[in-house]
């Protein structure tokens, strides 16, 4: 096995480097500017049941050690993306992840069943698909006046455990830091058959327009990644990674191998890059080559020497 090489449930990954949902699209224009193929995996841009335009107004703003956003899940929708973008995004080479969004239980179910359908047709017809899906539990649930599924781990449980009987792919539940308790969420969601959990995903924040005088989002609050939110991710994912026996895959600010190799120590069995790729442009290319880099260096011939050594006091 490969210095690099690390598993999630069923799947094998050439690296632990997976780009986050949101902020690679579907991989094609990352690929105009290095070699992709270096990569572990992408998760794709958030997809939902049908088409999204996404929220109004301002999106992005760049804050003091991050970046606040509020894109709203702008997406061309499940049925498009298998017809349309699928093909081309596995040509790339890492593992392709999709990322599940809903509005409700129905739209998650439907989802994931066209891309379980999809993903099983492709197999037969000898093409690579969909290896995973990341369930994104932080949508907001319209039935319940717009509270997020992932606050609550009794709202989030009919969700995990329905997509779940639907889909014969590994499923990651995506963990929102937002959540009551982020360790019981993820116990819940191993004990209803998901194969990981990925975290953490924005904070819920804001930025005042004081000029204008309101919200400079016109949603009020967007959600907060990159540096600023480091250190909170990477004890969230040490204490979820004490508690569940499934892989946790961590993100959350990292933009350096130094980052990386903190979270594998926290016990992730994988990480995530999201807001480094856009002041970065070769993020994961940089990241995957001085990953290898470090560990020869240091005489460590695999990730699982260093893996959750930190232990709880």
């Amino acid at each position: 096995m490969s210095l690099l090489h690390c598993k999630i449930g069923s799947v094998l990954l050439n690296n632990p480097v997976i780009m986050a949902s949101g902020t690679f699209g579907f991989g094609q224009e990352y690929a105009r500017l290095y070699d992709v193929s270096v990569l572990g995996g992408i998760a794709g841009k958030g997809l939902t049941l049908h088409p999204r335009s996404g929220n109004s107004g301002c999106r992005l703003q760049e804050t003091a050690a991050g970046m606040l956003n509020s894109v709203g899940l702008e997406n061309p929708g499940i049925s498009h993306f298998l017809h349309h973008e699928l093909e081309q995004m596995a040509a790339l080479g890492p593992c392709v992840i999709a990322n599940l969004g809903g509005a409700n239980c129905e739209e998650y179910v439907e989802g994931a069943r066209l891309i379980g359908e999809d993903s099983k047709g492709r197999t037969l017809t000898g093409k690579r698909g969909i290896e995973m899906i990341e369930l994104n539990i932080s949508c907001p649930n319209v039935k319940e006046g717009g509270i997020q599924f992932g606050v609550d781990t009794e709202m989030a449980c009919p969700i995990v455990r329905a997509v779940r009987d639907v889909t014969h792919l590994p499923l990651m539940v995506k963990l929102s830091p937002n959540a009551q308790d982020i360790v019981r969420m993820a116990q819940m969601c191993e004990q209803e058959g998901a194969d990981a959990v990925s975290l953490i995903n924005t904070f819920s924040a804001m930025k005042i327009d004081i000029h204008r005088r309101r919200s400079a989002f016109d949603n009020l609050y967007a959600g907060l990644s990159g540096p600023a939110i480091k250190p909170i991710a990477l004890r969230m994912v040490h204490q979820v990674a004490q508690a569940v026996h499934i892989p946790v895959i961590g993100m959350g600010g990292i933009t350096s191998v130094e980052d990386i190799i903190e979270f594998i120590m926290a016990g992730a069995q994988a990480v995530q890059i999201g807001t480094h790729n856009f002041t970065h442009l070769r993020a994961g290319e940089a990241l995957v080559q001085g990953l290898e880099q470090w560990l020869r260096r240091q005489g460590i011939d695999s990730l699982e020497e260093i893996r959750g050594i930190i232990s709880c006091v």
